[in-house]
């Protein structure tokens, strides 16, 4: 899977190798999301209530313990 795939600007490693790998990253904190295939997360926020808003119907990821190789890889199983 080639496209669009938003990035917590934290994990800069992970952005790296996707840029290099021919994705287009932008950030997650861009405030429009159309178009976006993939969304890559840091893991930082833990939700403690067990809560769920959903704002986008494309696949998640959670970077808590993978590479950025491993996160590539589950992208191009997508």
């Amino acid at each position: 899977m080639q496209g669009i795939i938003a990035v917590e600007p934290n994990l800069s490693n992970v952005i790296e190798l996707l840029e290099t790998e021919g994705y287009e990253v932008v950030s997650l904190d861009h405030s429009n999301l159309d178009g976006i295939d993939a969304i890559v997360v840091s893991g930082a926020d833990i939700n403690l209530m067990n809560m769920q808003d959903t704002l986008t119907e494309v696949p998640v990821i959670s970077a808590v313990g993978k590479t950025p190789e491993e996160i590539l890889d589950e992208l191009d199983r997508l």
